[in-house]
């Protein structure tokens, strides 16, 4: 899936017009109560948008497909690369689909305050959904201030890959725990040209390649979006120790000569990764990357674990996001789409299939524990984490992923050399966010 990283981090319109929904199988034309389920014996069609593609959407349309078991005579269309600059499109031209599917989680403040995701507690409590079914961190990234417009379809948890050669050749035995170990093993498995030039990176600390999303990183460091009183909070020692260790390793490799090594190195999601090519002997990614290397470089001898954490008490904390679905405003059958996502939420079945198919991790608590799951080893590593209780969820704002790009951006600046004050400067990145906060009204 990808969600942090993949999709392009589109902002969604906070205030969007848009007319009021239209009844669906005939059932409903306001926002007074939840649209009534269809009869088993219906016949209705459901169009479904995500941006899956290749062989993601084929197994995600095999997922859509076993809805027929409970509803034998729907008819589900699924359109894939929709982004959710195509989902707000269609919502504003009055033709959405019924059901749409996003990568982005950092939307998901505006998906609820704008409306452009309706509603769906008035389904959750006719129904007698459980929540609790959902763990923490997931529910956090699917609903906004008690606002549940969406509901996950799998997650994706972040942690340390591992060149097993490449550290045993550096006389290192196991995969470091804490940064200082990181930092350490870096420079130790990091190999030069005469010239200087680097040839290989123990570790790439560039802020925003690859899977370096501030997100991702800020649990690892104990580091939190927010103050106690709402405010943004980064100009805090936990963000500052953050920025400080990830510009340790870029001036240990030197700025210029780490750019040069960067602009060389192949696409996030192409066969010339940096970490397929052996070019990095440490990174830190999602689980869907054992898939694409077990298909891309299977001569490539890894190991997983939790990321290193700033202080050993962290250890095994992480990053959780993923898909989720909602029903935009103007659904023509919203009482059918709920019941699809329904039933691709929770559907203990279809939950491990599709895991199983594209390799994510499943998203109830019943499925990942069920026994077809299919865990190997390095695998393992990140369903351990999403069970532990310890991970955390992106953060949500009313303003998309306008604070996530603004730290992104801060810290690029950081690296560069270009701050000459790290707490004021963030303590400046805290009033921007402040303040576009405070003008949306949210």
């Amino acid at each position: 899936m990808r969600k942090l990283h993949r999709a392009a981090l589109l902002c969604v319109a906070a205030a969007v017009s848009l007319t009021a929904c239209a009844a669906g199988s005939g059932k409903q034309a306001d926002q007074s109560g939840p649209a009534a389920a269809p009869g088993k014996e219906d016949k209705f069609s459901l169009t479904v948008w995500s941006n899956y593609s290749g062989r993601e959407q084929a197994e995600v349309t095999k997922a859509l497909e076993s809805f027929k078991e409970k509803f034998p005579n729907a008819e589900i269309r699924h359109e894939g690369s929709q982004d959710d600059d195509k989902i707000t499109a269609g919502i504003r031209g009055g033709n959405p689909p019924d059901v749409a599917l996003s990568f982005t989680t950092d939307n998901i403040g505006q998906f609820c305050t704008s409306g452009s995701f309706q509603e769906l507690k008035p389904y959750v409590e006719r129904d007698g959904v459980d929540l609790g079914q959902i763990p923490d961190a997931v529910r956090s990234y699917t609903e906004y201030k008690g606002n549940r417009c969406a509901m996950p379809l799998l997650s994706d948890v972040y942690g340390l890959y591992y060149n097993k050669d490449m550290l045993a050749a550096a006389g290192i035995t196991e995969p470091p725990r804490t940064t200082a170990e990181l930092l350490d093993f870096a420079k130790r498995t990091t190999k030069k040209a005469a010239d200087g030039s680097i040839e290989v990176a123990g570790f790439l600390p560039t802020m925003l390649f690859y899977a370096n999303r501030p997100p991702i990183w800020a649990p690892n460091f104990g580091a939190k979006w927010e103050t106690p009183d709402g405010k943004s909070g980064l100009a805090t020692p936990e963000w500052a120790e953050m920025l400080r260790f990830q510009k340790e390793l870029v001036d240990f490799y030197g700025y210029d000569n780490l750019e040069r090594f960067r602009a060389g190195l192949g696409q996030e999601y192409s066969t010339d990764h940096a970490f397929h090519q052996k070019k990095i002997a440490m990174m830190i990614d999602g689980e869907y990357r054992t898939a694409f290397l077990e298909d891309q470089a299977p001569d490539v001898r890894f190991g997983t674990a939790p990321f290193p954490t700033v202080k050993p008490d962290l250890y095994g904390i992480g990053f959780t996001t993923g898909t989720i679905m909602g029903i935009p405003k103007g659904a023509k059958n919203p009482g059918a789409a709920w019941e699809l996502i329904k039933h691709l939420s929770f559907d203990t079945d279809t939950v491990v299939d599709l895991a199983n198919g594209i390799k994510n991790i499943p998203s109830t608590k019943a499925a990942l524990a069920d026994p077809r799951l299919e865990v190997d080893e390095n695998f393992k590593t990140f369903i351990d984490l999403a069970t532990s209780g310890k991970l955390q969820g992106n953060p949500v704002t009313p303003i998309g992923d306008a604070h996530i790009k603004a730290i992104g951006d801060f810290a690029t600046s950081w690296q560069a050399g270009k701050v000459p004050d790290l707490m004021a400067g963030l303590a400046e990145v805290d009033r921007q966010i402040d303040d576009r906060i405070a003008k949306s009204g949210k």
